[in-house]
């Protein structure tokens, strides 16, 4: 499919029709969640193409970035999925692909027999380290926005999740 440039901005104009409509009062909310969702998927776009020819998705790729972080290169599964707060299916499910990808192992913790760790490959370290040098180059280092910008967008975002209850 071939992007064609618009000849107006698409959510400005909702927003117009949204006051137009008699919903003024919520048309700048409308379009900021609109915009922000739009966003998402432009972001999400250019991360994928970087990440597609590598066979991870961006769940599996922070999967393996909390394990090069850890100190031993192991979690637990449910500590995962505590610090990329999802649900442990989702922990699980990104775990199983990981591990027949050969990138991670699930072993059995030293002291607890009821917790299993998950413990990243020499593979999976070769993975998240391309990976990350070419996020790095292609998305982290442009986001599309000036570092002014971008560190004001990270604050606005963080005030949301904030009151969202994501952190305290």
């Amino acid at each position: 499919m071939t992007r064609r440039e618009l000849p107006l901005d698409p959510i400005r104009e909702a927003e117009r029709l949204w006051t137009e409509h008699g919903w003024p009062d919520s048309a700048p909310g409308m379009a900021a969640v609109t915009s922000l969702m739009r966003a998402h998927q432009l972001v999400l776009s250019r991360v994928e193409a970087v990440l597609r020819p590598l066979d991870v998705t961006f769940a599996r790729y922070e999967v393996l970035m909390l394990l090069v972080f850890s100190r031993r290169g192991t979690l637990p599964m449910s500590r995962i999925g505590t610090r990329l707060q999802v649900h442990q299916t989702s922990v699980t499910n990104a775990v199983d692909r990981l591990e027949r990808a050969g990138l991670v192992r699930r072993v059995p913790h030293p002291s607890d027999r009821r917790t299993t760790l998950i413990e990243i490959t020499r593979a999976g370290r070769e993975v998240a380290d391309t990976a990350t040098q070419r996020l790095n180059e292609t998305v982290f280092a442009n986001p599309g926005l000036t570092r002014r910008d971008t560190t004001t967008l990270v604050d606005i975002l963080a005030r949301l999740r904030r009151q969202a209850g994501d952190f305290g």
